[in-house]
C-alpha cells in the first residue's frame, strides 16, 4: 500500500507577485545569486520581470 500525502502536508509557497499560495512542486522558480522567487504561473513571472527591468532602467 502506498502512502498518500494529505493536503495539509503539501508544502506551499507564495507567488512573488500576487501572493497566491501554490504547491512548491507546481511553482515556477526564478533564481538569482541571493534569493529565490516563486511564481504561480508564467503571467505573474512575466509581470514581475517587466517591473524589474523597468526599475533597473530608472536607476
Amino acid at each position: 500500500m502506498s502512502k498518500q500525502i494529505k493536503s495539509d502536508e503539501v508544502k506551499k509557497v507564495s507567488c512573488q507577485l500576487c501572493r497566491k499560495e501554490v504547491p512548491l512542486s507546481e511553482a515556477k522558480v526564478a533564481e538569482a545569486a541571493d534569493y529565490v522567487a516563486y511564481f504561480c504561473g508564467l503571467d505573474c513571472y512575466a509581470k514581475w520581470k517587466r517591473r524589474s527591468e523597468q526599475a533597473g532602467q530608472k536607476k
